[in-house]
Formats: C-alpha cells, sequence, structure tokens
C-alpha cells in the first residue's frame, strides 16, 4: 500500500526572522496562561492541554495570521514572516503544555492541600508532616484561606510573601526539569529528524497554515465551514438546551452480561479534530492504534473468562509503562552512532553549523541540570539511588512520549497514574522506599500522573518547525528557553490569583481540591498501609517491554508487517484512546481507500479538506471558550 509522509513548505529564508517574533511570543504567553487556566480549572471544559495540538495556540497564531494579511496590504514592512509565526506558535506551544492539564495545574494545587485539609480524623499532621520540606509549601492558613475561600486577592504582601519561597523553589525546579528535556531534544533531534526522516505529523496544521495559499483553498474552507456550522448549533444547544442539537459526539453502550462486561463502556466517538489528525497519521500506524484498542478489551474479556476480574489483570497500565521503555531502547538502538560520535573529533567540527549548541555544550549542559535537580531532592530529604531511579525512568519516557509524537503523531498520549514512582513502588514495596522518599514521590505527581500534557514532544516539534521553515536552531533554543522561562512565571501567577478571586472550594468546581488530594491520599494510604513488591505488575511491565521489541523486530524484518509499538504504547492505559478509536478506524477507512484508487495524488488533494476540520473545530471552540468568560456563561466543549 502506497505511503505519504507529511512534508512543510517553507516560504521564507532565515533572514526575515527578527527578534520581535520573541518579544510577540513573551507578550502573548501570560494571556494564553491564563485562558488555558480559566477553560481547565473554572470552565473544565474541552481541556485544551490534553490535546497533542493544543487548540488556544492554534487559535493564537490563527488571529495572528489574519492580523498579518492587513499589514501585507497596508504596512508590509511589519508583516511577520512564516518563520516568525512559526516561533511563536513554538514558544505559546511549550509555555502551554507546561502550564496544563497534567503539569503546573496540579502542582499549584498540591503546595497547601496537606496543611489546610489536614484534620484529627486524618491524622495528617502526625503521619507524613514531618517529612515535608517546609521550603516547598505553604502552610500558613492565613495566606490559604483566601486560596480556598476566595473573595480575595494574591496582590497584599501577606499573600505575596507567603507564596514567595515556594513558588522561587519550585519555579527553579521545575526550570532545571525541561532545561534537561531540551538537552535531550537536542541531543535525538538530528538523527531523528535529519537520519531517520519521522514524520511528524502533529506540525503539518502549524506549517501549512503560515505557508502561501493555504486560505484559497476551497475544499480547506469546505470543511472549515461545515465543522463551524456544527459545533455553533451544538455550543448554542449547551448554552439553551431548547434547540435542538445536530449530533453527539460520542454515543455510548456496554454489555450487561459477562464476559463481554468486562470491557465496561464502549464509545463510538467521532470529533473532527481527530479525523484532521488522524488523516496525517501513517496508515500502519492508524491501524495499529484502533487494532491494539481491541487487543487491550480482548485482555479484558479473557481475565472475566479465566475469573480475574479485581486482581489487576491485565495491568494494562504496566503494559504501557513498559512498552514505551522499550521505544526508548529502539530509538537509543538506532540512534546508537550519533550518541558515540557526539564528542567525536569529526562532530566537534561540524557543530557550529546550525546546531543549538555545541557538544561540549550540551553535555555540560546536561550533567548541569541533572546535578541541580539531585541537589534539589536531596535537599529535600530524598536518597541518591532513588533520586537517580526515578529520574532515569523520567526521562526514558519522556524520551519515549517524544519518538511516538514524532513518529505516530497520535492525538494525544495519555498513561494514567502509571509513572515511575508506582513502578518503582511495584518493584520494591514501601518500606525499602522510606517515608522521605514517598513523600517526595507525592510533590512529583505534577508531572507523573499522566503524560498526555508533556512539553518535551512541543520542543522536538520546535527544532522540526525551525529546520523547515529556515529558522536558525540556535534562535529557536533561545526562543524555548525564554517561553519556559516567562511562562512557568506566568502560568503560577494564574493559578494562584484566579482562586483568590473565585476561591478554590467555591466557584471553581473543587477541580483544584481533587488534583490537590490524590498525592496526599496516596502518601497517607502507603505509609498507614505499607505495600509489599507487586511482582504481576512488575511482570507485565517486562512483557510490555519485550513485545514493543518483538514489534519492532517483526517491522525491521519484514515490510510488510503492520502492527507498531509506538501504537502498543500509545493505547495501553490511555483514557483518551476509549473516546477517540472510532474516528481513528474511521479516518483508517476513508484513507485506506483513497489511497487504494486515488493514489497519492488524491491523499495530497484530500489532506486540505482536513486540515480544515481540525482549524474550524479548534476555532469555534476557542470562540466558545471566550464568550463562556465573557458572559459567565456555562462553555460548550469540543472534547469531553
Amino acid at each position: 500500500m502506497p505511503q505519504t509522509q507529511p512534508t512543510v513548505y517553507p516560504s521564507k529564508p532565515s533572514a526575515s526572522v527578527r527578534w520581535r517574533s520573541i518579544a510577540i511570543g513573551l507578550l502573548l504567553i501570560p494571556i494564553n496562561c491564563y485562558w488555558i487556566t480559566y477553560i481547565e480549572l473554572v470552565q473544565y471544559s474541552a481541556q485544551p492541554t490534553i490535546v497533542s495540538l493544543i487548540f488556544t495556540v492554534v487559535f493564537n497564531v490563527l488571529v495572528l495570521i489574519g492580523l498579518n494579511q492587513i499589514f501585507k496590504r497596508f504596512l508590509p514592512r511589519l508583516a511577520l514572516s512564516q518563520g516568525e509565526l512559526l516561533v511563536i506558535y513554538v514558544m505559546l506551544s511549550v509555555a502551554s503544555a507546561t502550564a496544563g492539564h497534567s503539569m503546573m495545574e496540579i502542582l499549584v494545587s498540591t503546595l497547601g492541600h496537606a496543611f489546610w485539609f489536614a484534620t484529627p480524623e486524618n491524622d495528617w499532621k502526625d503521619l507524613f508532616w514531618r517529612y515535608i520540606p517546609r521550603w516547598l509549601v505553604v502552610a500558613d492558613k492565613d495566606v490559604l484561606s483566601g486560596y480556598y475561600e476566595g473573595d480575595s486577592t494574591l496582590h497584599t504582601r501577606q499573600h505575596l510573601l507567603g507564596w514567595l519561597t515556594p513558588v522561587m523553589y519550585w519555579f527553579a525546579f521545575l526550570f532545571a526539569l525541561l532545561f534537561v528535556m531540551l538537552c535531550i531534544t537536542v541531543i535525538v533531534r538530528k538523527p531523528w529528524t535529519e537520519d531517520e526522516k519521522l514524520a511528524y505529523p502533529i506540525i503539518q496544521l502549524p506549517a501549512r497554515m503560515t505557508s502561501d495559499g493555504f486560505f484559497t483553498n476551497r475544499l480547506m474552507w469546505v470543511a472549515f465551514g461545515l465543522t463551524v456550522a456544527f459545533d455553533i448549533v451544538n455550543g448554542l444547544h449547551h448554552v439553551f438546551p431548547a434547540i435542538p442539537s445536530i449530533y453527539e459526539k460520542a454515543y455510548r453502550f456496554r454489555f450487561t452480561e459477562k464476559p463481554f462486561s468486562a470491557m465496561g463502556w464502549l464509545r463510538l466517538g467521532i470529533y473532527p479534530f481527530v479525523l484532521g489528525i488522524g488523516f496525517l497519521i501513517p496508515l500502519d500506524l492508524l491501524f495499529s492504534t484502533w487494532f491494539f484498542f481491541w487487543v487491550w478489551k480482548g485482555q479484558q474479556i479473557i481475565g472475566s473468562v479465566a475469573g480475574l476480574e479485581g486482581t489487576g489483570y491485565p495491568y494494562v497500565n504496566y503494559q504501557g509503562f513498559g512498552a514505551y521503555m522499550g521505544i526508548f531502547l529502539i530509538a537509543v538502538w538506532r540512534s546508537r552512532k550519533h550518541l558515540q560520535n557526539l564528542l567525536g573529533a569529526k562532530n566537534r567540527l561540524t557543530s557550529e553549523r546550525d546546531e543549538p549548541m555545541s557538544p561540549r555544550t550540551l553535555v555540560v549542559a546536561f550533567i548541569s541540570g541533572v546535578a541541580f535537580l539531585t541537589f534539589f531532592c536531596l535537599k529535600a530529604g530524598m536518597s541518591l539511588w532513588a533520586i537517580l531511579i526515578f529520574f532515569g525512568l523520567y526521562y526514558a519516557f519522556s524520551t519515549a512520549v517524544s519518538r511516538m509524537r514524532a513518529e505516530l503523531g497520535s492525538p494525544m498520549h495519555d498513561l494514567h497514574y502509571t509513572g515511575p514512582e508506582r513502578v518503582m513502588v511495584a518493584a520494591l514495596g514501601t518500606r525499602p522506599l522510606g517515608p522521605n522518599n514517598l513523600s517526595m514521590f507525592s510533590f512529583f505527581w505534577f508531572f507523573t500522573r499522566t503524560f498526555d500534557s508533556h512539553p518535551m514532544p512541543h520542543q522536538l516539534e520546535g527544532f522540526k518547525l525551525a529546520s523547515t521553515s529556515g529558522v536558525r536552531s540556535r534562535f529557536m533554543l533561545f526562543a524555548i528557553l525564554a517561553a519556559l522561562l516567562v511562562g512557568i512565571l506566568s502560568q503560577f501567577w494564574a493559578l494562584i490569583s484566579i482562586p483568590y478571586r473565585l476561591g478554590a472550594l467555591h466557584e471553581m468546581s473543587r477541580v483544584p481540591i481533587i488534583y490537590g488530594s490524590e498525592p496526599w491520599r496516596h502518601l497517607q494510604n502507603w505509609l498507614t498501609h505499607p505495600l509489599a513488591p507487586d511482582y504481576w505488575a512488575i511482570g507485565f511491565t517486562g512483557i510490555g517491554l519485550l513485545f514493543a521489541l518483538f514489534l519492532m523486530l517483526m517491522r525491521m524484518k519484514f515490510f510488510w508487517f503492520p502492527f507498531h509499538p509506538a501504537a502498543y504504547a500509545a493505547v495501553c492505559g490511555s483514557w483518551a484512546v476509549n473516546y477517540i478509536w472510532f474516528s481513528l478506524l474511521v479516518v483508517w477507512g476513508l484513507k485506506l481507500i483513497l489511497l487504494k484508487y486515488g493514489g497519492r495524488n488524491a491523499h495530497r488533494k484530500a489532506m486540505p479538506f482536513f486540515l480544515g476540520l481540525i482549524l474550524g473545530q479548534f476555532t469555534v471552540g476557542s470562540l466558545w471558550t471566550i464568550l463562556g468568560m465573557v458572559f459567565n456563561i456555562p462553555a460548550y466543549g469540543i472534547w469531553p
């Protein structure tokens, strides 16, 4: 079956990319961070950061493109080039991913929770307060009262000073965490982008919408108009139920008798933006995604037949973690020559040619970042061996997620409740880890709870966009670092100031309370009911790793082998795949027919239509959230 690799089309040389693009990106980041916080914590609508392509970022760039057309007509010297627009896109993307649903939103909600909600009944004060470093939390209830009860403001001397110390320490930690990711991204950028030429499906929309001619395509406007019309009507139905909706985004059903009842709810979801992103994914990866979804459901049926319900079988989350470790090992093996030559003489001679960092600088930067994280955790009371294992697993997982995004382009990639700390507890039990390590694991919940909002793939895609649009990679590196710096501080401000106004216990839908309680309840259970090693969980982790390696070996030996380890990893333990598998099945069928009977030319001509589906739904979805903020009405979400 013929395959098509997505391409991007640069329209301007690097000389047209100026520092003003970074300035514009830095101005937009605080606005975008506030917008995301309001959508995800106050409106609890659409959850933009759990999607690989963040719709608030796309909307910001769309607005800039509209303004740019005016400048091109009347003030052409002020018009932004494609490279400048893409720099702004990347800056907003990396800042949004850091700000989002599975990172900073959880961090801030945990900083005061253990002290505000401590009661004689849960005995948190005697159970684990002594293991919590005071420089990492807000323990003063006079400072916390406004955060939880509202009708107050962050901008008082008492409140600002109460949050200052933990915010600065966590800012330093988070920046170092993301900086080490950036170093790894620089290491893998060249072999993945230039040597293996991975597809990077996610970048196709921003690359094409910033190029010349995209908005003159009629098929794109047809798809755009259809999705806008559907979501306007459905949004009106959401606000005024008397207005009928056009279609339900997801239809649910379940079997009531065993063994099929073990599958739980099955959802037939039709999301135009998922259809659009799915069309960008290579055909074999599309097939593998929905196929492994049914493999997962089949395992649940087998477990029910064997009487294993309630035992943890099939440990699908641990299978997923193992599969990601397999993808990491595959990526390291494929890049081994590049890694071996990283400090070689030949590499030193060519390192200055549009490389983000020289090899020597890169190694020093990486070691410095790891050293800071190690020192931070040692000061907080962790053991050195636990630090090294935890962050080794975390960065291996992060590299695998980035590899999967670059190759598969999955619309979502979430692995819930199976981060490095859970694997370590399963392997060792809680007693060998001790209360100090377990307490810090509770803090790390903000970046291990789930991995859908992961910044590292956005960093990698930024360098890919730079290479295809004529932006110097060192310029992009500086833009990403500036975005991280301003993005972290902006999100701290948004996540703390909004609850002081609305109240985390009242108008804010109690989402911060849910996020804040999870890690401390886990710590309470670990300390009151110590866990023994779970060898079944570790065994299925090993099965996931070996199965991923087997799939890759088969693909290397047999070109026709259709199953891909990246799809297997993306499906295992994913909440999102329950909603999107049917959309991916539909677009797989459409793409299969199109390629079979129309070939590459038909695929190329159909591409704007599917990009229009994404852009149309993202546009109207963004507008509904803005209207919800302005008029304080329920916000319609394009995504559950």
